[in-house]
């Protein structure tokens, strides 16, 4: 785990504060932690996601399917 010492501004320390005391964390490090993960939940693409990555790993194991009219098949 990486330790840093950070400053923050009035304003961003409130902020760190609401989010600590919505979910119930036990410091503003979990605070800080959670508003990061949000973070990358909004803007990272999902390509970057690990979660992406092992999704379409597992979809590399299915079986093809060949489908001839693809329209009548699903119903398009």
């Amino acid at each position: 785990m990486v330790k840093a010492i950070v400053e923050l501004d009035e304003r961003t320390n409130r902020i760190v504060n609401i989010v600590k005391a919505k979910h119930g964390l036990k410091d503003k490090s979990e605070a800080i932690g959670r508003i990061a993960l949000e973070y990358e939940e909004m803007l990272l693409e999902p390509a970057l996601r690990p979660e992406f990555i092992e999704k379409m790993g597992e979809r590399q194991k299915e079986k093809i399917v060949k489908v001839t009219d693809f329209k009548k098949r699903y119903g398009l």
